[in-house]
């Protein structure tokens, strides 16, 4: 799996993304195992372009598309 920037606002990458889902207690809910992220990574809190990137990133980890 590729390594690639999702949040240009606060710098979040794809890793940071799987790394924080690892840390999530929701991981069988992507809405919610995107509040987990959001809390702490800090994406999508800037202006809020990445949100459906996240969301994806998120889908496609627990779908077993991680490292």
């Amino acid at each position: 799996m590729e390594n690639y920037m999702i949040c240009n606002c606060k710098q979040v990458s794809y890793f940071d993304i799987s790394d924080a889902l690892a840390k999530s207690e929701k991981f069988d809910d992507a809405l919610r195992a995107f509040e987990d992220v959001q809390k702490i990574t800090s994406c999508s809190t800037g202006c809020g372009g990445c949100y459906p990137k996240v969301l994806d990133a998120i889908s496609e980890i627990m779908h077993g598309g991680a490292r």
